[in-house]
């Protein structure tokens, strides 16, 4: 996934320096290698964003591949099903959610959940005053990389998610704008697994 996502964003970048426009994932994932020659001037963009998306292509279908044994071969819990109602979240997610947190009765409050998420701040202060930061690499990387997928999912097909997200992004910008996003998911899904019940988007983000 983090490779696929990798490729995506080259091919982003490569167009956004050569063209000064901006491009869509959705419309990478449709490109065919026409299409690509007609968007590039320069031959050797054209071939980079091919190769780009020939092993972006592979990778899905490894990665699909993957899913399908590891569904077959996992014992889904209850909160597996209640993790899809999650703005953002799909089956990959949400299995990675559901493994890596294992059981959610081990976090006594959800701000705990949240910090082994790496969805919270961490800074030293002293005296008012902000000293520094702390150990960031405290917590499970995998529901970090998690959560803030799920919030760039979520920013573009959630409505009340996205004014979140633009409100945070105008007072700040847009990767501490994401983690917000990030945090506010975490906590609910804490809820989610805990008590077993859907989404309430109204809720998480009034």
């Amino acid at each position: 996934m983090h490779q696929k996502t990798a490729n995506l964003l080259s091919i982003q970048n490569l167009y956004t320096r050569n063209t000064g426009s901006s491009l869509s994932a959705n419309r990478i994932k449709k490109l065919t290698p026409e299409q690509v020659d007609g968007l590039f001037t320069l031959g050797d963009v054209a071939l980079a964003v091919k190769a780009n998306l020939s092993v972006m292509r592979s990778l899905e279908a490894e990665i699909k591949s993957l899913e399908q044994v590891v569904k077959e071969r996992v014992k889904l819990k209850p909160a597996f099903r209640y993790l899809l109602t999650v703005s953002g979240i799909g089956q990959t997610l949400a299995l990675t959610i559901m493994l890596e947190t294992g059981d959610i009765g081990r976090f006594p409050r959800v701000g705990n959940f949240a910090s082994y998420c790496r969805c919270v701040g961490s800074e030293k202060i002293s005296n008012g005053k902000r000293k520094g930061k702390g150990n960031t690499k405290n917590g499970n990387k995998y529901l970090s990389w998690a959560f803030v997928e799920a919030a760039n999912f979520a920013i573009r097909y959630e409505p009340l998610i996205a004014r979140f997200y633009q409100r945070k992004k105008a007072k700040t910008h847009g990767v501490v704008a994401i983690k917000a996003v990030a945090h506010k998911l975490s906590r609910a899904c804490y809820y989610v697994m805990r008590d077993e019940v859907p989404f309430d988007v109204g809720r998480a983000f009034a």
